[in-house]
């Protein structure tokens, strides 16, 4: 049976900055702000959300708010307006002359995913295939001033019942900081993550975490740093993740098929969004590979995204998907998620992404809105690079 097509009319791009209830630390710095870009999409009576977790400076990845603010209002919403479209998987071609960018093909494609479950009158989930209600989730904690504030931080959130922990590592917190968690967590399913911060001359101290009983070790080097991911996971016992190297589907296939990782963390917004995220979560499978969905501290937008993907039975370890309120005293979607039984949340069971979003508070976040298409829906701008129709919301 055909699917319906629904032709576009407008979309809606908001830059928020959200506070952080406590400050994130990783390797790359400390967060005590969240930037995010939310992105809407009109259609015929129904508005579909996405979001782009984009960071304020390209440190995670190239994709800042600048860039991808650019790329979505001057070519990426322009080649959409008028066009009928039936699904995500739609976007791709309809935006194929323009590279890479993946935070805001990711932010887009959400919003059409959201607009087709709507219009299927399915849950989100559902419509990707998905049958499970709830999923268990792991919380990410960040660097911490010394190892005492790190292990009372465990404690609370074992209590909470999160039933998997993943701790930030970088040099000179990294083994010492493992004995301590051990030794007072010595069951915990314990993650640790080193953003990218060490080097194969770090192979005393990387093959020093082997003793502590890791689950996996997430992206120990650089970005680009395939061969030598390879060569590290030759040498480890723990199981080697890529994070940042899987930048997009064609590098991930690389990763793979040169034995890189032995897990991978699937980031929506990171892999250009789901179509493509679903693709590798399948083809890390085949290969015998654990798969977890990581989070970036998204709003309850994304949060609402991951979940769903999250819920898909590729996804074989507890995802970086935790309760709302780790992170923000107010979202701007009710309701918000929160941790329930078995250390667990449950899938919005409305349609589309299963939440509503509170436009009244994404107006007090906004640092920058624009519509594009508002009064344009007969043509398809934006091949020349020209910002169409649009204004002030």
């Amino acid at each position: 049976m055909a699917r319906a097509r629904w032709r576009i009319e407008r979309i809606h791009i908001t830059h928020l900055r959200l506070p952080l209830v406590r400050p994130f630390e990783t390797s790359f710095g400390v967060e005590t702000v969240k930037d995010t870009i939310l992105v809407r999409v009109d259609a015929e009576g129904l508005s579909g959300f996405g979001e782009a977790p984009v960071h304020g400076r390209p440190s995670y990845s190239a994709d800042d708010v600048v860039t991808t603010l650019h790329v979505l209002e001057d070519f990426l919403a322009p080649a959409l307006i008028g066009r009928s479209l039936c699904g995500p998987e739609d976007l791709e071609s309809e935006v194929a002359g323009v590279r890479g960018h993946r935070f805001a093909r990711a932010a887009l494609e959400g919003a059409l995913a959201d607009l087709a479950a709507q219009a299927a009158g399915l849950p989100l989930f559902r419509y990707y295939g998905a049958r499970r209600e709830r999923i268990a989730v792991g919380v990410s904690i960040g660097i911490q001033p010394n190892r005492g504030a790190l292990l009372e931080r465990i404690a609370g959130h074992l209590a909470e019942g999160y039933g998997r922990i993943k701790v930030k590592i970088k040099p000179g917190w990294d083994v010492a900081v493992l004995e301590a968690i051990r030794a007072h967590f010595p069951a915990v399913m314990l993650f640790a993550d080193a953003n990218a911060a060490y080097t194969l001359r770090d192979l005393p101290v990387l093959e020093a975490l082997d003793r502590h009983g890791l689950a996996l070790l997430e992206q120990p080097l650089g970005h680009e740093d395939l061969l030598d991911h390879a060569r590290l996971r030759a040498r480890l016992a723990t199981p080697i993740c890529l994070d940042e190297s899987l930048a997009g589907p064609a590098v991930s296939r690389a990763a793979l098929r040169l034995g890189a990782a032995g897990a991978v963390n699937i980031k929506m917004a990171r892999m250009g969004g789901s179509v493509a995220s679903r693709r590798l979560a399948r083809c890390a499978r085949r290969l015998g590979l654990a798969v977890f969905c990581g989070g970036m501290l998204e709003s309850g937008v994304g949060r609402a995204h991951n979940l769903a993907l999250a819920a898909l039975p590729d996804f074989t370890l507890p995802g970086d998907i935790s309760a709302a309120d780790r992170y923000y005293r107010e979202d701007i979607v009710d309701p918000p998620a929160r941790l329930g039984p078995g250390g667990c949340l449950a899938l919005p069971d409305a349609p589309g992404i299963g939440v509503t979003v509170l436009e009244d508070r994404v107006a007090v976040l906004a640092q920058h809105r624009r519509v594009v298409g508002a009064a344009a829906c007969g043509t398809r701008p934006g091949h020349s690079g020209g910002r169409g129709d649009r204004g002030p919301e």
